[in-house]
């Protein structure tokens, strides 16, 4: 059954923000279907801020919410029609919509335009996302037009434009219970993704068939899809940040680089783990992962209420850049590679992003020029890598070592918790679990 209390109060504390401002009316669409080829579809998938307000997942829909005095919330979403149904699937139809989602009013999106400028008449502000959509733009314009050009009645049109997205983000910083449930849950199915990934990795395998393994895992438990394109890389692929080709064979000392999370309604999970196909780190190998999986725990440890943003990231760094001096990767002074920026030679990323609805979700990082202040209910993630490769110019030991290690925090009263912490990442962790598969295999 679903719980629709959720959305209702997600809607009530827009409305309200909404009225503490002055009042207005807000539109807010959800994603469009877009065509992969001639006669199919891409696997479809609703905006964010649309489902954050209504759970609603079919597509031509859209949320008009009215603050004021009398607040009200109208879905314009498809007709029942049953013919489409026989060859598109179920979808409710504004009267069962209006009821299964707890709005106050449902109407068929063809009726859209010919309400909108109604809706938007003696309006002081309009809540709308200028600029995302030029389809949307244009008819929201239209819409405007209609309405001032109706001012010879009395009627006045919206004086200004507010980006509701901006407004939403806030509220989507901080997640509810049913959010964090749901994250919690989510995790878990990526984190037994990545041990099963672990133990089907050998030599000779290739990349395709381990990002198969965590597909496979994925929707046998639930998820609807991938949060994002896995990335499974072996060997110099690990030192590509974005590589999806997923298609190398896999070799004999080989580390792999898996960064992959799974989607359930709605909600992201996002895991990197790093580990040698052949079960063993080298001597190279184990002194870089060590490297990094103590920068991680430094930023760990300075993720919590009270923190600023910018402190794990700093931390990291710090931790990376004593380490690659003394690997014999940089030269110089620990300050010295800091403030030259000499460490982004193996280490050009942050060390996390927000992670909700969206991989990399919604919400500022500063706020008046300083990085915020950490607060209970905030989820990021946290993912200090180094990537060594031989146009690096170091001892070939440390060829095409790609390291990335990434975990799921939940910001608490009392620090931070790491709900993806089931993905083993510990070195004899993985190396037991890769050795104990292969010997009952054997």
């Amino acid at each position: 059954m679903r719980d629709i209390e959720q959305f209702r109060a997600r809607r009530a504390r827009l409305l309200a923000k909404m009225t503490a401002g002055g009042g207005g009316v807000a539109v807010i669409p959800t994603a469009a279907e877009m065509a992969r080829n001639r006669d199919s579809q891409f696997p479809y998938r609703f905006d964010s801020y649309f489902y954050y307000l209504t759970g609603f997942c079919e597509p031509e829909a859209v949320l008009v919410m009215l603050a004021g005095d009398a607040p009200r919330s109208i879905l314009f979403c498809r007709t029942k029609d049953v013919e489409r149904e026989i060859w598109d699937g179920y979808r409710y139809g504004p009267e069962a919509a209006c009821e299964a989602f707890g709005m106050d009013e449902a109407l068929a999106i063809g009726e859209l335009d010919a309400h909108l400028p109604a809706l938007l008449a003696n309006q002081p502000s309009l809540h709308y996302s200028m600029g995302y959509d030029r389809h949307w733009d244009q008819r929201i314009a239209a819409a405007l037009n209609a309405a001032r050009a109706n001012t010879r009645n009395g009627v006045t049109a919206p004086h200004s434009i507010q980006d509701v997205r901006a407004e939403l983000d806030e509220m989507r910083l901080i997640k509810d219970a049913s959010e964090i449930a749901t994250m919690r849950r989510a995790a878990a199915i990526s984190s037994e993704a990545h041990r099963r990934a672990m133990q089907s990795s050998r030599p000779g395998r290739f990349e395709y068939e381990i990002d198969a393994e965590l597909g496979y895992v994925f929707r046998r438990s639930g998820s609807q899809a991938p949060a994002y394109s896995s990335i499974v890389a072996s060997g110099p692929n690990a030192c590509v940040l974005h590589y999806v080709e997923n298609d190398r064979r896999m070799e004999d000392g080989d580390l792999l680089l898996i960064d992959a999370g799974c989607e359930l309604d709605g909600y992201a999970s996002d895991i990197t783990r790093t580990f040698p196909v052949n079960g063993r780190f080298s001597g190279a190998q184990r002194d870089v992962y060590q490297l990094v999986l103590s920068a991680q725990a430094a930023a760990q440890a300075l993720t919590g209420p009270g923190q600023r943003w910018n402190a794990g990231h700093d931390a990291a760094v710090r931790v990376l850049a004593q380490g690659m001096l003394d690997l014999g990767l940089l030269e110089g002074t620990l300050d010295g590679v800091i403030e030259s920026g000499a460490y982004r030679q193996f280490y050009m990323h942050r060390t996390g992003h927000w992670l909700g609805l969206d991989v990399h979700d919604a919400g500022e990082y500063k706020l008046a020029g300083d990085w915020r202040m950490l607060e209970p209910g905030m989820v990021l993630t946290i993912e200090p890598g180094c990537y060594i490769r031989p146009a690096d110019k170091v001892p070939e030991a440390f060829w095409n070592i790609g390291i990335r290690i990434e975990d799921d925090a939940l910001v608490t009263a009392e620090g931070c918790e790491l709900i993806t912490a089931a993905a083993p990442k510990q070195i004899d962790e993985i190396e037991n679990l890769m050795r104990a598969h292969a010997d009952a295999a054997s």
